[in-house]
């Protein structure tokens, strides 16, 4: 018989509780031999997305944010606003592990033959807690990646790259034939341009700085609006009228965005309408908040007629909806043009230790574009 395995490695954990106090931790976790269908990965990158944010924080004010602890094992606490403990009720006082997706290496696996043809590989995988030295995971939620690809290269295999082509097939399935994306220039934002340029597909890119549209523009986009421009709502509704977008992604979540999008499309319907209609133009548009980057209420007031319509999306739910053959086909066009359509980039990486870091957190949490940050659970660290 064998021995169980005594191996144990470090997992960062995010504890809201109920009295309104956030605490940040890394424990020590145990890490059992892998079932039958299961793989051991040792985990070497994983991204610090926008949704992980969401959970890692807990709608805590950061600003209140206190730190303890040591270098190695540190501590951060911060008030949760009482008007935001009822959206995480759910979840108050488990302590949970961060980190949708990452890549490693597969370091021990179950005696079933597809476990056992992934050790050694070198493979990307999504299943939370992935902000951990160590993951038990089932066969069949790694994607070995191409010869020569590093973790770093495939750690954001999964939410990015299907994301973006989820929004695609989202606009072919609703019979749409071309896009409006929002917070454009970032690591999604840029594989979306890319998708939609080899596609032939029609998309306006929404940035927030010139900076952001000079990204854009270096990437072949043809049509890019600065919604800090004093010009943004005839430039948007000059490039809605350009490509015929009639759908639009917004990973922005709160505030006007959603609402001038709709305007902008409705003032686009419009310039080719032949008779008036007190209902607007018969021209359905329709805006998904994919994102909550900014917190606010969504806020669509304006002329956008009586066809359109506002709502969420996101990525699992749609996986889900279009069946395993038609997402497989996604995943492998992902695994094809991993360097290249779907290649990701970072502005460094953090141990799981200097992922808590004062500093560290100021720049991630401000989940601004362009700051994208990998977590390296390794650095540092030993076994």
């Amino acid at each position: 018989m064998s021995t169980p395995s005594t191996r144990t490695g470090l997992q960062l954990r995010s504890l809201a509780r109920a009295n309104g106090q956030l605490e940040l931790s890394l424990v020590s976790v145990s890490v059992s031999d892998p079932l039958p269908e299961e793989v051991l990965v040792r985990v070497e990158a994983s991204p610090l997305n926008p949704s992980d944010l969401g959970l890692l924080f807990g709608g805590a004010d950061l600003s209140t944010a206190a730190y303890s602890g040591t270098p190695a094992r540190p501590v951060v606490t911060a008030t949760i606003p009482p008007e935001r403990i009822a959206a995480i009720a759910g979840r108050l006082d488990q302590s949970m592990p961060v980190g949708n997706e990452g890549a490693g290496v597969v370091i021990a696996a179950g005696a079933s033959d597809a476990a056992q043809a992934l050790v050694g590989k070198t493979v990307a995988v999504v299943g939370g807690a992935m902000y951990s030295q160590y993951r038990i995971l089932k066969a069949d939620q790694c994607l070995v990646l191409p010869d020569g690809t590093t973790p770093a290269e495939g750690a954001s295999a999964f939410i990015n790259p299907l994301t973006a082509l989820g929004m695609v097939e989202t606009m072919r399935r609703e019979g749409h034939k071309a896009l409006v994306h929002t917070a454009a220039a970032s690591n999604l934002g840029q594989m979306l341009n890319k998708i939609c340029l080899a596609d032939g597909i029609g998309l306006v890119n929404i940035v927030r700085s010139q900076p952001q549209a000079n990204v854009l523009r270096t990437l072949g986009a043809m049509h890019v609006c600065d919604s800090t421009s004093p010009a943004f709502m005839q430039e948007l509704t000059a490039a809605i009228t350009a490509t015929g977008a009639t759908l639009a992604f917004d990973a922005i979540g709160g505030g006007p965005l959603a609402g001038q999008i709709l305007t902008c499309m409705e003032a686009a319907a419009n310039r080719s309408a032949t008779t008036y209609s007190r209902y607007g133009s018969t021209t359905h548009k329709q805006v998904y908040a994919y994102g909550r980057l900014n917190l606010r209420p969504i806020e669509i007031d304006g002329n956008i007629g009586m066809a359109w319509g506002a709502g969420g999306w996101l990525l699992w739910p749609f996986l889900q909806k279009i069946g395993p053959a038609a997402a497989q086909a996604l995943r492998a066009r992902v695994a094809a043009e991993l360097k290249t359509t779907f290649a990701s980039h970072y502005a460094g990486n953090l141990s799981l230790a200097e992922a808590l870091r004062p500093d560290a957190i100021a720049t991630y949490g401000r989940r601004a574009t362009g700051e994208k940050y990998l977590i390296t659970p390794q650095k540092g660290l030993t076994e």
